[in-house]
């Protein structure tokens, strides 16, 4: 009997979830408090079934509550109360402006009266009684903490507290971005069985669905038949305020007796005013074109091409940018080379301080090091690499000569080992040209000589003469320091060439 009931309750509770699962939310579509484009506003600039006041202007693609300017303010309130208890509203709007950061803000409101429309909170009237839901914009407290989306409850006797940005009174919010985005950003409101749920759409794709949870609240009582409102105001910065759209819906669940319950009667009265509609509708468009027969409808692909002066204009933009960037890396690459050119003298500092015997003098916070007088100066490296250039040419002569006497000899060796007598010819060119290498050696002697002092040097000791072992390595070495200085040369003006 015990299993028999716990399986009885069990299929109470699955009926009673399946039950209460099965109530979906029908929704009604309520155009007397919805407006969108196109011909959002009539000739006469006036909004059906809304009004607005301030500095609010009305087009036929938006209402612009508050244009960029300083202190302006504007709103726009539905004529009728809502005569429904649970709603849904969906508002598409822009916030531009060409500051970092913007002002006030917009804001969202049903209330039980309307408000004024160059009100204190944000160009609504203040003590409101119901819900206004603030997109703020400006940091007034400080905290880094805007742009802002809240939800504010007032019965009526509170005023907005603008310089903590109402963080003490809000009922819940969330931080988000909403100004400056390449496609419209938009607010979706829900007030269904007391539950308050605002999402919201960042802007940056053209996807409708890409919606994302702001907040929700629980237990929020809302006064029956307020009216729906719309206000925006700048301060010291000023942003575009654009509404696009505000699409109004009602909520009903299936089981509501009369919740979508349409009588025929009001079925045709709504067909009615909607071919009424629909035929002023054709008949404005008839009239202005009678009015402008001179003006040719535009052309789809009109926004396909560009003009001569946005095609300029656009090479400029391209051009000062790539310009910018080439300045950019050049200052990079100026502070590399500063770089490197600082910690080179500072090792060289170091390293002369050392072989001098002296100790490395600290550097003053903000003092230039400097680096003490070298010995060599530009003029003897430049000697000491003249020198080296002609100590390789009479190389290059010696070695030539070298090769003909050493030919000579082997052919002379050779024909002593056949038995024959070298030739007299023979024997004067090795002379003259062992002659000719004695003065090649002593002219180099000579220019050594004459060639100033690069480096003090301690005296050598005299020697009769020079071995070949030593002139060999001599030789070698400065080969090898040429070939060194060659590469460095190279690598330099390479770096200069890349750098300009």
């Amino acid at each position: 009997m015990s299993s028999n009931g716990v399986i009885l309750l069990l299929c109470t509770v699955l009926s009673i979830l399946v039950s209460s699962n099965s109530q979906t939310v029908h929704k009604r579509f309520e155009y007397k408090y919805s407006f969108k484009p196109p011909y959002l506003a009539q000739k006469d600039g006036s909004v059906p079934f809304w009004e607005y006041g301030g500095n609010a202007i009305a087009s036929g693609e938006s209402v612009r509550l508050a244009p960029s300017l300083r202190s302006q303010k504007g709103a726009i309130w539905t004529k009728q109360p809502i005569n429904f208890d649970w709603w849904e509203v969906d508002v598409m709007f822009k916030v531009t402006g060409r500051g970092r950061i913007g002002a006030d803000g917009l804001a969202f409101w049903y209330t039980t009266q309307r408000g004024d429309y160059q009100g204190e909170v944000f160009g609504s009237s203040d003590k409101w009684n119901g819900l206004g839901v603030i997109f703020d914009s400006f940091d007034n407290d400080n905290k880094h903490n805007n742009p802002y989306i809240m939800a504010v409850l007032n019965d009526g006797t509170k005023s907005f507290d603008h310089k903590s940005d109402g963080s003490a009174q809000l009922l819940s919010g969330c931080l988000r971005d909403f100004r400056n985005k390449p496609f419209p950003t938009r607010a979706r409101i829900e007030y269904y069985m007391n539950t308050l749920t605002v999402y919201f759409h960042n802007g940056l794709t053209n996807n409708e669905a890409d919606f994302e949870l702001c907040f929700r609240a629980e237990n929020v009582v809302l006064p029956r038949g307020g009216y729906f409102g719309l206000s925006a105001a700048t301060g010291g910065l000023a942003d575009d305020h654009d509404v696009i759209h505000l699409l109004t819906s009602s909520l009903h669940a299936t089981q509501q007796a009369g919740g979508q319950q349409i009588s025929s009667d009001e079925q045709q009265k709504l067909s009615q005013e909607y071919q009424q509609y629909q035929q002023k509708l054709e008949q404005q468009k008839e009239d202005y074109r009678k009015e402008h027969p001179d003006e040719a409808p535009k052309d789809e692909f009109d926004d396909w091409f560009e003009s001569d002066g946005q095609r300029e204009l656009r090479q400029i933009f391209q051009s000062l940018g790539h310009v910018q960037d080439v300045v950019r890396d050049l200052h990079k690459k100026v502070d590399e080379v500063i770089g490197k050119q600082s910690n080179s003298l500072s090792m060289l500092t170091a390293l002369y301080s050392s072989s001098q015997g002296q100790p490395l003098q600290p550097v003053q916070p903000g003092q230039v090091p400097q680096m003490p007088a070298l010995p060599i100066s530009r003029q003897d490296w430049d000697a000491l690499a003249t020198n080296n250039q002609i100590i390789i040419n009479t190389i290059a002569e010696l070695k030539g000569f070298i090769i003909d006497v050493s030919r000579k000899s082997d052919s002379l060796l050779a024909a002593g080992g056949a038995g024959a007598a070298p030739s007299p010819q023979l024997v004067n060119e090795m002379r003259d040209g062992l002659n000719q290498v004695k003065q090649n050696v002593a002219s180099v002697a000579q220019r050594l000589q004459a060639a100033p002092q690069v480096v003090a040097q301690p005296a050598c000791p005299s020697v009769s003469c020079v071995s070949t072992t030593t002139l060999l390595v001599v030789v070698a070495m400065q080969l090898m320091l040429m070939f060194f200085y060659a590469l460095y040369k190279e690598r330099k003006e390479a770096q200069a060439k890349k750098f300009f």
